[in-house]
């Protein structure tokens, strides 16, 4: 009985450690990392809470007694800018924005393109063939021209329409990394006995091929989270992103495009410029924790 408590401890203690304990280890010894998790959490979920109580047509709505304001003056905490217009206000507004863009067309393009990487993947043949054509297709697209030109045309354009025409860009780069990973996964010995029991095709792709690569898919997701926002500031700041009512961080930051603003009105564009730069960082620290767990979660089995 003893013998067998004690076997029982050893296969306990050499089996491989599960997914949330390789990353909870990798946080602990990236302190960064850790620090920026608990940062951009706290960030995202005080942005999303206070829009709860902004007003957004107050906020937008043009004051000239207020033009230039500075911080800590006539009540505006951050200042105003050019239309008397409360920077703060914009700040939680166009971060929420920015932040809910950024959602929508990650798990977008992340629907579309784990679907496509797992299908052609599994199937490979004239169905990869297909499908990587494609691929190949958009991928030697300008996309930033692509972008630009289809927010011209679009007649009636609001956010809705910007998050579409992305989302038909950006799910390319998914759908590659994930199929040259489910190509290596669909020739293991469990997907070939799978088969061989008569599993269904689908419940093999999306019950055993998706979770043994969910660790690549988490890094992924967070490292296109990060991307996505930037691409969505930077075509805010072009004056391609967002309608011009609708405030984001992008439209802040192009106030700088001034020369009078760049140089002294700092407190019109250096708040939006900070809340980009920690939002981006933040996130790639996290993301590369999560890219080192999956390397070690891969490592250990």
């Amino acid at each position: 009985m003893g013998q067998q408590i004690e076997s029982v401890k050893i296969i306990e203690s050499s089996s491989p450690p599960s997914g949330f304990r390789v990353v909870a280890r990798e946080f602990k010894k990236d302190k960064l990392a850790m620090f920026s998790l608990v940062l951009i959490t706290v960030m995202i979920l005080g942005i999303l809470i206070a829009s709860l109580f902004v007003d957004q047509s107050e906020v937008m709505r043009v004051t000239l007694k207020g033009k230039f304001a500075e911080p800590g003056e006539n009540g505006y905490i951050l200042g105003a800018d050019h239309g008397g217009r409360d920077i703060l206000g914009q700040l939680i507004i166009g971060g929420r924005n920015s932040i809910l863009i950024a959602v929508a067309i990650t798990i977008i393009t992340a629907i579309i393109g784990i679907t496509v990487g797992l299908v052609t993947g599994y199937y490979g043949g004239i169905i990869d063939n297909f499908f990587m054509r494609i691929i190949d297709f958009f991928m030697t697209l300008p996309m930033l021209m692509m972008i630009i030109v289809f927010v011209t045309l679009i007649p009636k354009y609001d956010v809705t329409s910007f998050i579409i025409i992305l989302s038909i860009f950006l799910w390319v780069g998914t759908a590659r990394l994930i199929r040259s990973k489910a190509l290596s996964e669909s020739r293991r010995d469990y997907v070939n006995a799978s088969k061989t029991m008569g599993t269904r095709d689908s419940a093999i792709i999306f019950g055993g091929i998706m979770p043994n690569i969910s660790s690549l898919i988490i890094v992924e997701l967070t490292l296109s989270f990060a991307g996505n926002i930037g691409i969505e500031t930077g075509l805010s700041f072009l004056g391609f992103g967002l309608p011009p009512a609708t405030p984001s961080l992008g439209t802040l930051v192009a106030y700088a495009i001034d020369p009078v603003v760049l140089s002294s009105k700092w407190w019109v564009w250096v708040p939006a410029s900070l809340l980009i730069l920690v939002l981006m960082l933040g996130i790639n620290y996290v993301g590369q924790a999560l890219r080192r767990s999956a390397d070690a979660r891969q490592r250990l089995g």
